[in-house]
């Protein structure tokens, strides 16, 4: 660990900005700088987004599901380089309903707005109705969640303001919830956005043979028509519909304005128009890339005839010139690494419920502690744990190395380095009986299914330090963790003692995607139930190529 006298500088110095600071990404940066962007500009889980202007800066949301922090904010001064500046969520609501995980509900695509002079966010939860937070300043404290609509099955809400002050609100529809889908229905709003003021309308139906799975739609008005821009066919091989009118209520044209065509870029599914003030137009969209979640792509927007033709004559583009923007764009991504020196806990970490502060804190004294989770009698596997504290893969290849002080007082406590999805892997350290540690490789498929753990054991190690703590000595072991992915997922497993010379730990595991989102990376702690409970202290956390 570092020395006191460098966290005490770290805090005095850095308390309030370190995880706010701008760093360019060592796995995947979009800007070639030559003027030019490939796609995907952020190659990482931001499934469905949603984008605004609001003078030069451009901000964007995206759907969290059941992490907490949720609805992520992002902010970025070209549409190429992005940072994560805040989030809006601090905690799912229901509360103690998402004090568990709860994997794949939560937070449904949500949509971002600026009106008169506030941030508003709505999402749709499946289980519980229609959500919505605003803000005046979208890097401060977002308000607590107002439900608009209480019901089962209304998702992806967008609100729409229109000139004459009258409010409208589009959304779709989820068949696990409502008993039917691919249908859109516009309310009216009360123009404060708090409540629905009407029964629902049905504007389009997808249910024609054709535009099956209509989803994600977002409420656009434009030299006086209402366009409604949403995905049809599927999340992996389906399209961008246009739909247009001079009715809020319709009836809607449609137009396909963006499909795969001769790329190999699947989808394009769902996300956000948005218009620069250069004049230009630009579309935000994710791709379905499996194990890695739904990464986001920019394409332009050429309005042809009064429809937004996306991408290279409607396809989705690889490579292209930036947006034409006000000033210099520093290069910036979403952060990685962490050095864990302040006391705000970097933006790119999330837990897998409302956090409790028994999971575990932060310090002024260089590093993260998660304490270990209590594992109850009828534990099967890490699917239930709800103190993972995880990260999105941030790009086909890489590699996290994590540089921890593993502590415990009893037989079972464990604590070490996850890649968690469907199918995780985790390397761990477990104290055994009497004072060694072990190092083990425990790996699960189909967690959801209630999937058995095997594991494999790798080494036994002298702990770094023992000293007295209570009625029982605590034994502590500082230790490096590793995993390098290759493209396409593979995980291998490495860990050092020195921090020099590293070991590889069991077989190598295939990487699989959560429930709506994709794999992550990360640390944990779990304590058999009716022991001490241990804990990992968690000194930096480097990812590289």
């Amino acid at each position: 660990m570092k020395h006191l006298s460098i966290y005490i500088i770290a805090a005095s110095l850095a308390a309030s900005s370190s995880v706010l600071r701008a760093e360019v990404s060592k796995t995947w940066n979009p800007d070639r700088g030559d003027g030019t962007y490939t796609n995907p500009i952020i190659h990482a889980d931001y499934s469905d987004p949603d984008v605004i202007a609001v003078g030069d800066d451009f901000y964007m949301t995206a759907s969290s599901f059941q992490c907490v922090p949720g609805l992520p904010i992002l902010h970025s001064r070209d549409l190429v380089n992005w940072d994560i500046v805040n989030y809006a969520l601090d905690k799912l609501v229901p509360e103690d309903f998402y004090s568990v995980p709860r994997h794949g509900k939560g937070v449904w695509a949500p949509s971002i707005r600026h009106h008169d002079g506030k941030f508003y966010i709505y999402w749709g939860d499946p289980d519980f109705g229609i959500f919505m937070v605003s803000a005046t300043d979208p890097l401060g404290k977002w308000s607590e969640p107002v439900l608009v609509k209480c019901g089962k099955g209304m998702i992806d809400p967008t609100p729409l303001w229109d000139e004459d002050g009258r409010a409208y609100l589009v959304n779709g529809w989820a068949g696990s919830r409502a008993g039917f889908n691919s249908v859109l229905t516009v309310w009216e709003m009360s123009p404060d956005g708090t409540s629905l003021t009407s029964n629902p309308v049905i504007v389009f139906d997808g249910n024609d043979g054709v535009n099956h799975t209509v989803e994600g739609p977002k409420f656009y008005k434009r030299d006086g028509y209402y366009y409604i821009l949403c995905p049809a066919g599927g999340v992996e091989q389906g399209w961008q519909l246009a739909l247009r009118s001079r009715s809020p209520f319709g009836p809607y044209e449609k137009k396909i304005v963006m499909s795969q065509g001769s790329t190999d870029i699947n989808g394009p599914h769902q996300g956000g128009l948005v218009d620069t003030p250069a004049g230009e137009s630009w579309f935000i969209n994710f791709q379905d890339k499996g194990l890695y979640g739904r990464v986001l792509h920019l394409n332009p927007v050429k309005w042809i005839d009064g429809w937004p033709i996306m991408g290279d004559n409607g396809e989705p583009v690889k490579r292209h010139a930036k947006p034409r923007v006000n000033g210099k764009v520093t290069p910036v991504n979403p952060p990685e690494s962490d050095s864990f020196d302040s006391r705000l806990l970097g933006r790119q970490w999330e837990w897998h419920a409302n956090y409790d502060p028994a999971f575990g804190m932060t310090s002024d004294l260089g590093f993260m502690r998660i304490y270990g989770y209590r594992q109850p009698a009828d534990f099967v596997n890490f699917w239930s744990v709800p103190n993972l504290l995880l990260q999105k893969f941030p790009a086909p290849a890489f590699t996290a190395t994590a540089h921890v002080t593993v502590s415990a007082k009893a037989a079972g406590n464990t604590s070490g380095l996850i890649v968690m999805g469907h199918d995780y892997a985790r390397l761990s350290v477990e104290k055994m009986e009497g004072d060694k540690f072990e190092i083990k490789l425990v790996t699960c498929k189909n967690a959801e299914q209630g999937g058995k753990e095997t594991v494999e054991n790798i080494a036994a190690v002298d702990p770094t330090r023992v000293y007295e703590a209570g009625l029982f000595p605590n034994y502590e072991l500082n230790i490096w963790l590793r995993v390098k992915v290759a493209d396409g997922g593979d995980c291998t497993f490495y860990y050092s003692i020195d921090g020099k010379k590293y070991h590889k730990a069991g077989s190598v595991f295939r990487a699989r995607q959560g429930k709506w989102i994709g794999a992550k990376v990360g640390l944990f702690s779990v304590t058999p139930d009716g022991t001490d409970r241990g804990w990992i202290d968690i000194d930096s956390f480097d990812m590289t190529k």
